[in-house]
């Protein structure tokens, strides 16, 4: 059987005025252009595919970092490691000059990371679909940092042993310096900002075809759409108090909120700082609400044709659409 393919792009709904789509959070608009948040994106210029460039949003435009400075680095993973966050604020002060985000392709807005950590049933709405008890403690799994993508991208599916693709949306923490033992109280200091993830799951490899274990069902090849942008951690607020949905072809499929995280993002650090290093760049993908694919009566999954939209308060909405070739 031929693969079948999700691709990955990215929604701009500031193109929606009002009376042109619809948002069912109320009256905000998610997107990488109207809000007046910091948000940084990947990038590449349509002319040069294979350059990928590190920048800030800016209204309608993207503000290419490296082109306004040449010392400052290319890619967002360089700009943590090298700690020039700080410079980038200085920067603006003197207004490079944007280019057009009609004249860029977005990219995942980090790749090249150290570590992918995932938190199993942490949403109280998931463990209630499932009739389980809350843990209490965060179990942890991760995926292959190599599974990242982004908007323009595909997730390629070998459909002749994957036949159980379920979707996640998630909450996805981007680390901004290097974390060890790290107490709850000091988390959000180790925190640069947050994305919308897609925690992609074979859910027959991860349940049937594996002995149990997670590994097989979610680091498949592109597993893990990201993006649009990172939304600082100042500009996001109480990460705590994000409305998080995922609809499938206009179908409402999860909608809750981050009030319903079980285990909150610094106890998590603190447990996973506990025992390993967290590095700049690392993500953590921190659960998933209720109504994924599996435990629908009769499951779902998607297939060819699906349209599947992510969408996190503030920081924005990722589409990925399924074929198969």
């Amino acid at each position: 059987m031929s693969a079948m393919r999700i691709t990955a792009r990215v929604i701009n709904t500031h193109f929606l005025s009002k009376g042109h789509g619809s948002n069912s959070f109320g009256a905000r608009e998610f997107s990488i252009s109207s809000c007046r948040n910091m948000k940084y994106v990947q990038f590449t210029y349509k002319d040069n595919p294979d350059d990928i460039r590190v920048g800030y949003i800016d209204g309608c435009n993207v503000v290419d970092i490296n082109a306004a400075d040449c010392a400052m680095p290319k890619t967002m993973l360089k700009l943590l490691r090298q700690g020039q966050i700080d410079k980038v604020s200085e920067l603006k002060k003197f207004n490079p000059k944007p280019v057009p985000l009609s004249q860029v392709s977005l990219a995942a807005p980090i790749h090249g990371v150290d570590k992918v950590l995932c938190v199993a049933l942490n949403y109280a709405d998931h463990c209630k679909e499932q009739n389980l008890e809350q843990p209490k403690l965060p179990i942890i799994f991760s995926k292959f940092a190599s599974t990242i993508i982004g908007p323009n991208e595909a997730i390629r599916l070998r459909t002749e042993l994957v036949k159980k693709v379920d979707w996640e949306v998630e909450l996805a923490v981007v680390i901004g310096k290097k974390a060890c033992s790290v107490q709850a109280d000091d988390a959000y200091n180790y925190i640069f900002g947050y994305t919308v993830a897609q925690d992609i799951s074979a859910r027959d490899w991860q349940k049937e075809k594996n002995g149990g274990q997670f590994l097989l069902g979610k680091s498949q090849d592109t597993f893990c759409p990201i993006g649009p942008c990172i939304l600082t951690s100042d500009e996001a607020g109480d990460p705590h108090k994000l409305d998080i949905k995922c609809t499938l072809n206009g179908v409402e499929k999860q909608s809750s909120n981050t009030s319903n995280l079980i285990h909150t993002i610094p106890a998590i650090i603190e447990r996973l700082s506990s025992i390993m290093t967290l590095l700049p760049g690392d993500l953590i993908l921190t659960g998933t609400p209720g109504g994924v694919g599996v435990h629908r009566k009769p499951p779902e999954f998607l297939k060819p044709g699906d349209i599947l939209r992510s969408e996190i308060q503030k920081i924005g909405a990722l589409e990925v659409k399924v074929e198969q070739f």
